[in-house]
Parts: C-alpha cells; structure tokens; sequence
C-alpha cells in the first residue's frame, strides 16, 4: 500500500474545494473566507501544543493531523500552494538555521 503524503492530503484539498457546498467540510470552511480558516487553524495550532504538553502521543498525532490539513486549507484560500511553501523551506536548507533567522531579521522578514 502506498504511503499517504501530504501532496496526497493537498491534493485531496483541491478536489474538494472544487466541489459543491454542503458534503465538504473543507468547501465550507473555504467559503466561509480566509479569515475563518486563519482562525481554525489557530485553534487547531492551540490543541497542538496542548496535546504536547500533556504528553498525550495519540491525541499529538490527532491533532498534529488537524493541525496540517487547516493549514493547507488556510494556504489553498490564499492562493498559496504547498510547492510554493517547499520552495521556501528549500532556500533554508542552504544555510544553517542561525544564518537564515539572522538574515530574515536583515530583511526586515
């Protein structure tokens, strides 16, 4: 069996917000505009870092899986695309994690 990715969670976001209102949940929080999914991601952030602190594996990984699929969705209701934020990440790779915050602090970023 092939391992699920998150291109595969990505690509699942974008069929879904294709499709009509009321069987997607993710077509709903899309419609109802970035700011909602900002905040839901939020919450869905704030569960996260409770599950870790309560040292609770399972409902980390549960969460973590909330946490992921409302960030993709907040990123697909901005028009950005999970390429979009590997580029990024991959610019980072270059050099070390000090080098790249102090130069992000350079830029003003």
């Amino acid at each position: 069996m092939p391992r699920f990715t998150i291109h595969d969670l990505a690509a699942t976001i974008d069929a879904r917000a294709a499709s009509g209102g009321e069987a997607s949940y993710t077509r709903k929080l899309l419609d109802k505009g970035s700011e909602h999914c900002a905040k839901k991601l939020g919450e869905e952030a704030v569960e996260t870092v409770i599950a870790a602190v309560e040292n609770d594996r399972e409902h980390l990984i549960a969460e973590s899986a909330d946490l992921l699929f409302h960030l993709l969705v907040l990123l697909k209701s901005r028009g950005v695309t999970l390429e979009d934020v590997e580029g990024a990440l991959e610019k980072r790779t270059t050099m070390s994690g000090l080098e790249e915050k102090a130069a992000r602090k350079r830029d003003g970023t």
